[in-house]
């Protein structure tokens, strides 16, 4: 089914080769042997990649496949300097990650609006002439050629960067938790999987202070494995700084459910351990007070929990109230602010990554421009020797 919401990207990039110097001989009326002034050549175009908070998905580039930077102009007469080719910019949203799709190896991470990287460095020009005169050779007739220009094919994924990220089985009402205490609206429904891609939601809390709650679709035992869902948006709750599990009040078993959730967490990575976690227990309006007794005695100790009901409100105010205590926190600052570890991808699994998420084509260069060549006007700058 065709979404707006891409967080997925393969593409090919490629910088600027720079352009190659000149062999040019002054030529004035009145000044016999002038001697070399050919100019250097302009380096090529970087290609830069920038966060910009006004995206929220990589749909942009699903469309543009391909993005080159210019190439650098040829030295002139008269020390004249080559153009530098123009550099591109690649706008992406905040949280997006970019990896080697040949490789799987990770290159960057644009988490800040305005951060610029460069992802390919434009090759140098070439020195003209002028600069290989000696007493001994004052008319020399070579000059340097550009650097050539670099190529690399990325995957580019996006990261969603959120306070609070909700973990859970589907239909646990995470959807309904996001739409009662933000302006969010996801679908809501009684049937699993309603919640196709992530949503974001903007929590107001008490003195106008807030914070960004991220719903992503539900998990099955064995999503680390590619069942469900898979792992396609267990990659969004990597930069949370508090999990939320999600459970149901009439499960038949609250603390097992919890358990198959946290190991599919682990197994995808087990960096996920070490951030906070909470339990909210849904549907808290189909038990009485007697049973929400029976049901935490066998729950962990070391794990805070809380029956919640989004449909009556009830301790509504109450979860709130427990994730900006876990919230304000040093951590909190430190998760926004320090880049996560991330691994490089497993070759063995990236052709199965790139199937499901649609990416598995070649990005065959039959598209993409010819490489510039050199004009006909600087044949005169060349030495002509004739062959008897």
């Amino acid at each position: 089914m065709e979404t707006n919401f891409i967080d997925y990207v393969k593409i090919v990039c490629r910088s600027g080769k720079g352009g190659r110097g000149s062999m040019h001989m002054h030529r004035a009326k009145y000044v016999p042997k002038g001697g070399p002034d050919g100019g250097d050549g302009g380096r090529g175009g970087h290609v830069y990649l920038r966060g910009n908070r006004n995206y929220w998905t990589l749909l942009h580039l699903r469309y543009e496949r391909h993005i080159f930077a210019g190439h650098g102009g040829a030295g002139g007469a008269a020390g004249s300097h080559g153009a530098d080719g123009e550099d591109r910019y690649i706008d992406v949203p905040c949280g997006t990650v970019v990896y080697d799709a040949e490789t799987g190896q990770f290159i960057c991470d644009v988490t800040q609006d305005g951060q610029v990287v460069q992802l390919l460095r434009g090759g140098r020009g070439g020195l003209g002439n002028k600069h290989f005169a000696t007493s001994t050779n004052q008319a020399p007739r070579y000059a340097q050629p550009g650097e050539p220009m670099q190529e690399k094919t990325v995957i580019m994924e996006l990261k969603m960067l959120a306070d609070v990220g909700l973990v859970g089985f589907p239909n646990a009402g995470k959807s309904t938790l996001v739409s009662a205490i933000s302006s969010a609206h996801p679908k809501i429904a009684g049937y699993p999987f309603t919640t196709l891609e992530p949503s974001v939601g903007v929590v107001s809390y008490r003195d106008s202070r807030s914070f960004v709650i991220a719903d992503i679709p539900g998990i099955i035992e064995g999503a680390s494995e590619g069942k469900g869902l898979g792992l396609r948006f267990l990659r969004h709750i990597e930069r949370n700084a508090l999990l939320l599990f999600m459970i149901p009040g009439d499960t038949d078993d609250i603390r097992r459910d919890y358990e198959v959730l946290l190991r599919e967490l682990t197994t995808y990575n087990p960096e996920l351990l070490h951030k906070q976690r909470l339990l909210a227990i849904t549907k808290a309006d189909l038990l009485d007070d007697e049973l929400m007794q029976m049901l935490s005695a066998d729950l962990p100790e070391d794990l805070p929990h809380l029956f919640i009901s989004a449909v009556t409100g009830y301790h509504i105010t109450e979860l709130k109230d427990l994730l900006w205590q876990h919230l304000d926190t040093d951590e909190r600052l430190e998760a926004h602010a320090a880049a996560i570890v991330h691994r490089d991808k497993d070759l063995s699994r990236l052709h199965d990554e790139l199937s499901a998420e649609g990416e598995d084509l070649d990005l065959l260069e039959e598209d993409t421009p010819e490489d510039d060549l050199d004009t006909l006007d600087d044949l005169e700058d060349f030495e002509i020797v004739e062959i008897e």
